[in-house]
Order: C-alpha cells, then sequence, then structure tokens
C-alpha cells in the first residue's frame, strides 16, 4: 500500500464487535460489500500492521488502515453487435434494449454492452459529456430491463436531453408484472429514494436525505397471483419502479434484489424483473418537434401475459 494513498482510525468502543467490513463499509462510501470484502482479501487493508479477514472482530484500540486504489482505464471496444433502432437521425437514436444487455462498460464487464455495440455502430459520433466509458449515453435502464432508452451522438443533443430529464419533462411509460393484487385501479407513489444503509448495491425509500421520487401506476389486467400494470414516472431515479413497487408490497415479478425473484409459475425461474420501457417522449433537440416512441414488448414479456390468460387481442395491439 502506499503510505500518502492510506487512511487510517483507530478503533473506538462502540465500535468494537464490528465486523471489519462492515465497519469499512461505513467508512469508505458508496460501494458493495463484495467491492470492500475484494480489497480487504487483496491486502489493501490492514488491521494493526497485519492483514486480516473481513470477518475480523475489531477491538477498541485497534489501529484500522486502508487504500482505495486508482480505478484502472478501460479500453473499450466497437463490437458488431445487431441493434434494434427505433429512430436515428444525425442527432440522435432510440433504441429497443434487450434484456440481459448491460449500457455501458464497468469494471469486469467491458464487452457486449450496449456501448460496445454504439460504438460501432456510430463510427464515433457521440456525444462525450460522459466519459469514455459511457458515450452517447444520457439515461439508463437496468440490464434485465428492455425498452426504449436515448442514445446522444452529439454534446449539443445531450445537453438538450439531459435539461429535459432534469426538469421531468421526457414521458416515460413502463409496462411491469408485479406480485399480488390490488383493490384500486390506479395510484401514485410519492416516496423519497435514497442509497440502502447496508447493502450499497441497492436503493430503498428513505425518511431524510433521499431524493424525490414519485411514480404513478394503473392496473391494466389481474390475474389470481399477479398483476399486470403500467407506471408512468414523474422523476428517474435508480431502480425507482423496482423499489417503489416493493415498498407497497408489490414487487416486480423475477426481481431478485427487491422481491425475491418470484415467478407465479411453480418450477419456472424468471432472468431478472419483468419490467420494460413501452414509451419514451421528448422534445427534438434540433427540430424542436416533440417526438415519441413505443418499444414493441419482447417475445419472453408477450409469453408471459399469454400464460397467464392475458386478453389476446390486447396483446395483439401490443
Amino acid at each position: 500500500m502506499d503510505p500518502d494513498m492510506m487512511e487510517s482510525v483507530v478503533i473506538t468502543s462502540q465500535e468494537a464487535g464490528e465486523r471489519l467490513d462492515q465497519f469499512l463499509q461505513t467508512q469508505i462510501g458508496d460501494h458493495s460489500r463484495s467491492f470492500i470484502q475484494k480489497l480487504i482479501k487483496e491486502g489493501n487493508c490492514l488491521v494493526n500492521g497485519k492483514q486480516v479477514k473481513s470477518g475480523y472482530m475489531l477491538r477498541a484500540g485497534d489501529l484500522a488502515e486502508w487504500e482505495v486504489p486508482a480505478p484502472k482505464t478501460l479500453e473499450i471496444q466497437p463490437e458488431d453487435i445487431p441493434l434494434d433502432i427505433l429512430y436515428e437521425d444525425d442527432d440522435l437514436l432510440v433504441v429497443n434494449k434487450p434484456k440481459g444487455m448491460v449500457v455501458h462498460p464497468a469494471p469486469g464487464h467491458t464487452e457486449g454492452t450496449l456501448v460496445n455495440a454504439l460504438m460501432a455502430h456510430c463510427r464515433g459520433q457521440l456525444s462525450g459529456i460522459n466519459g469514455i466509458l459511457r458515450p452517447g449515453i444520457v439515461h439508463r435502464i437496468d440490464r434485465d430491463t428492455t425498452g426504449s432508452l436515448i442514445v446522444c451522438k452529439n454534446d449539443r443533443a445531450h445537453n438538450c436531453i439531459a435539461a429535459q430529464l432534469a426538469e421531468h419533462s421526457i414521458r416515460r411509460r413502463y409496462l411491469a408484472l408485479v406480485r399480488g393484487g390490488f383493490s384500486e385501479d390506479t395510484g401514485r407513489i410519492d416516496a423519497p429514494i435514497g442509497r440502502h444503509s447496508v447493502d450499497r448495491k441497492k436503493m430503498c425509500v428513505v425518511k431524510s436525505g433521499g431524493k424525490s421520487a414519485v411514480t404513478n401506476y394503473r392496473v391494466l389486467e389481474r390475474f389470481p397471483a399477479c398483476t399486470f400494470i403500467e407506471c408512468i414516472l414523474e422523476t428517474g431515479r435508480t431502480h425507482q419502479i423496482r423499489v417503489h413497487m416493493s415498498s407497497i408490497g408489490h414487487p416486480l415479478l423475477g426481481d431478485e434484489v427487491y422481491g425475491n425473484g418470484y415467478c407465479p409459475f411453480p418450477g419456472m425461474k424468471l432472468e431478472g424483473q419483468v419490467l420494460h420501457a413501452k414509451t419514451i417522449g421528448f422534445i427534438h433537440p434540433s427540430t424542436g418537434a416533440y417526438m415519441e416512441f413505443d418499444a414493441p414488448l419482447p417475445a419472453y414479456f408477450r409469453e408471459l401475459l399469454k400464460k397467464l390468460g392475458s386478453r389476446y387481442e390486447w396483446l395483439q395491439q401490443s
């Protein structure tokens, strides 16, 4: 470890008895427990000058020292991955992202992302505001969420779309299957969202310190064990629909993080949350015209609805 980069603290009686990894997670900040444990395993944390395990129980007077290494620079390569493009011009694209595709590269995941595909398709013509790891990316949807996503080809377009996102004027309509039934047909969830205090990869509804988050929902179809709903976002927080629906007792089907991966069909396992970004609408950065695009429901979602006994007429229109 580099002495100039190290941080240290002497453990007090109040902190004694706490696991080292839990203690470091409160000290280091916005990192997951697995990141902290990897840090300890690789010798980037010492207690009293010695390497210990993540589960080491701290004692009063212990000297804990740690260093968070600087992130490695990633080389992102263009990849010839097919894209389902709903619209494209000189300023932007609207892409229908498939299930299982990560939007942009991250350490340990540098291939097969939407950015890799965009770099090949756009031949370098992507906005650079979000840096080398996220060219063109002005907003995101989760890996297992499907549907419409705006990609910007230049910084002017990026700034325009980002401003609309900031003022919550972009129309975003999602379709989801959630656990359980509703007595009402419509509802509005107004509950701030912040980072989970223990699991830093998760978000949660918080009483203080979070960001304003509002989700409007409407029941489309009711089934014995679940409900097909439409969600319209007034804000766009990380995992907003997943967190909000879980907070009122209706987690999304297949959501491993906020709903234990629930599936209404015995013996069947879903691949992540059943959530689709159906509609996106915005003001075009150059023309000033309002534009709106619909991403068709993916095959897996349609098959689930059919399996549940959904109205076939509705499916034909999707």
